[in-house]
């Protein structure tokens, strides 16, 4: 899996928050069982700069954790049955699964492990998984699809060892 993490700001929360954005990764694809290898391109960065991405790409103008950009649309979350009809989703030197981009503000993981009470490596990983589920197909727009969405994250997360302790 290749996941190139690029850096907008200088804050660094004290741990090695590329591995940890890898493991989490990782684990996203094995929990669905994703057949293919893929890439994800990540942008660490503050709360200026989500901001406006934000108001570029969701018009919404106000900096927020994470969001998510898939490259493919599934016929259902986690449903990988069809991305092999269109070879443009795949990348053509490594042949793995463009899965999409996603940003983050560790100005958000910061304020947010603060305010909920655990540690910012939870929150880093909490908002990694939200994101991977986002790129393959998932939403909470619906109370059906946030129930599943938030089940699928906490069990990721427990399965990694990463608690709210």
């Amino acid at each position: 899996m290749t996941i190139p993490v690029e850096r907008e700001t200088d804050l660094k929360l004290g741990f090695d928050e590329e591995a940890l954005i890898r493991r989490v990764c990782e684990a996203a694809l094995d929990a669905e069982k994703c057949p293919y290898e893929a890439e994800v391109d990540v942008l660490l960065t503050d709360d200026g700069s989500i901001r406006i991405i934000n108001k570029e790409e969701r018009g919404i103008d106000r900096a927020t954790d994470v969001l998510s950009f898939p490259a493919l649309e599934l016929p259902a979350p986690g449903d990988f049955s069809r991305v092999e009809e269109d070879p443009m989703l795949f990348h053509p030197e490594t042949g793995e699964l463009l899965l999409g981009d996603m940003v983050i503000s560790l100005d958000k993981v910061r304020q947010q492990a603060a305010e909920y009470g655990h540690g910012e490596e939870r929150e880093l990983a909490f908002l990694t998984a939200h994101s991977m589920y986002h790129l393959m197909g998932y939403d909470h727009e619906e109370e059906n699809g946030r129930l599943e969405m938030e089940a699928k994250q906490e069990a990721l997360l427990q399965s990694l060892g990463i608690t709210r302790d």
